[in-house]
């Protein structure tokens, strides 16, 4: 099975990349931390009319008529840019609520014992009774803590956060190849003892350890997204949720003192990629999802 982009992905992935870039770049990011977490209505429609929330919509409906695998190489690219709001639930609703695909409602889900952009949302799927708000690591993602309602059933969680689950790893892999980006820029022009940091073994080390975790992900995130097959996407998930937080630690790690100031942007991608994790189909659940298999065939 040949999991290479073809053109048309490849020119998909650019689009996006240079749409994201142009209208939430490195001055937008800063702009949102300053000003608070408040949803950028314009921003949300842009990017409806630019067919980012009805991907997968049937052209039919109104929609862009492509499949998974673009969805997932968009929402890497928001994971790139740190773009903030509820994409995954938003993108998820388009068809079945009213203005999703455009950008005219934004959506948010209960996702177990959270709820992400609650007071933001124009449109909330599950139950949000009672939910209080949450001090988010993330300061451009508030979160609210919903009680929790009974033991759930395993294959239930698993069968409904497939397509949530993907989509998060597909965030993920996006801050993990940025943060990347970041330690490897940072350790080519920082200067100890008369030479760029990135001369020293330890640095090196790190950044290709980087590299290796990002490029593993990015295998199996777009294998999932081919196969759809829930053990791939349990396995791709966990690899891109390592990516991503590893990373940012190690992206952090390079940086030194100056990775831990609020005037960088190294600990926003760490914290982002924190919070991430703690969505449905997260680590506990994928690693149970695999184990079950695991046993399963050592049954049989």
């Amino acid at each position: 099975m040949d999991f290479q982009l073809d053109d048309d992905q490849r020119a998909l992935k650019a689009g996006v990349r240079e749409l994201l870039t142009a209208r939430f770049g490195h001055e937008g990011l800063r702009a949102a931390v300053d000003n608070g977490p408040a949803l950028d209505r314009t921003l949300w429609r842009e990017l409806g009319e630019a067919g980012f929330f009805a991907l997968r919509l049937p052209e039919s409906d109104g929609g862009v008529g492509l499949g998974l695998p673009e969805a997932v190489l968009a929402f890497e690219e928001a994971g790139r840019v740190l773009l903030p709001g509820p994409l995954v639930a938003t993108h998820l609703a388009a068809g079945t609520v009213e203005g999703a695909a455009m950008g005219e409602t934004v959506v948010a889900a209960v996702d177990g014992e959270l709820v992400e952009w609650l007071a933001e949302a124009d449109v909330v799927r599950g139950d949000a009774a009672g939910a209080e708000p949450l001090r988010s690591v993330d300061p451009l993602t508030p979160l609210h803590r919903v009680p929790a309602s009974g033991e759930p059933d395993p294959a239930a969680v698993l069968r409904t956060s497939l397509l949530p689950s993907l989509l998060t790893a597909a965030e993920q892999l996006g801050t993990a190849a940025r943060v990347c980006e970041l330690a490897v820029q940072h350790a080519r022009t920082r200067e100890q003892f008369g030479q760029p940091i990135g001369a020293f073994q330890a640095v090196k080390h790190l950044c290709a350890q980087m590299l290796v975790r990002v490029e593993v992900a990015r295998a199996a995130v777009y294998a999932a997204a081919v196969t759809g097959d829930p053990l791939d996407v349990a396995a791709a998930r966990l690899l891109a949720d390592e990516a991503a937080v590893r990373g940012a630690r190690d992206c952090l790690q390079v940086h030194g003192g100056m990775g831990f100031t609020w005037e960088a942007d190294v600990h926003l991608y760490l914290k982002r990629a924190w919070v991430r994790t703690q969505r449905t189909g997260g680590a506990t659940q994928s690693e149970d999802a695999l184990a079950d298999d695991l046993l399963a065939g050592t049954a049989q």
